[in-house]
């Protein structure tokens, strides 16, 4: 399965359904950047009491905005990112794909998610904290079959948070991630 998909900017990763760790059971991982140094992603289907109010309260439209902020994994929690699809309207981001952008001017940001927060909500995604792979690990934990490649999804990304996401993305491999879906999660886990 590994070898059908390679792991680059865009690409997901669905975690393994018995993966144990309670930072990324059932999560998944947009792949932001990834080389022979390490890796970083962001998790996108786990949902966070926290918004824009709360985390940028002086900023002039998103601290006047209660936008949603996600968890976009456990490593450094006061970096604030976001993904987008408004490219037009929010400049200076870093193409994953032709599509989905990374970043852009926050200032931009603001004044797109104060003028429509309903349309922003489908467009726009923002994270605190990231995932990250030190030299190799992501390698090993492929091979260790922790993570699962899939392909980008729009929807995984900016669609509800949660387990409807991950099986989304296990299923879009075919065949395979429709048998994985039945696998019944290790009891020792429990």
């Amino acid at each position: 399965m590994d070898a059908e998909l390679r792991v680059i900017p865009g690409t997901m990763l669905a975690a393994w359904p018995d993966l144990a760790d309670p930072n990324f059971r059932h999560s998944v991982i947009l792949m932001c950047h990834h080389n022979a140094d390490g890796a970083y992603g962001l998790v996108v289907n786990r949902a966070s009491t926290m918004t824009t109010r709360q985390l940028l309260p002086t900023h002039p439209e998103l601290g006047r905005v209660p936008f949603p902020v996600h968890v976009g994994g456990p490593v450094d929690k006061r970096a604030l990112q976001f993904l987008h699809t408004a490219a037009d309207a929010i400049p200076g981001g870093l193409s994953l794909d032709g599509n989905l952008w990374l970043g852009g001017e926050l200032d931009a940001l603001g004044r797109y998610v104060a003028q429509d927060p309903d349309t922003a909500r489908e467009k726009v995604r923002l994270f605190i904290g990231y995932s990250g792979w030190g030299e190799g690990q992501l390698e090993r934990e492929l091979t260790a079959r922790s993570w699962i490649p899939a392909p980008l999804s729009l929807r995984a990304v900016f669609g509800p948070p949660g387990e409807e996401a991950w099986r989304s993305a296990v299923s879009s491999i075919g065949k395979e991630g429709m048998d994985l879906l039945g696998q019944l999660p290790d009891p020792h886990l429990n």
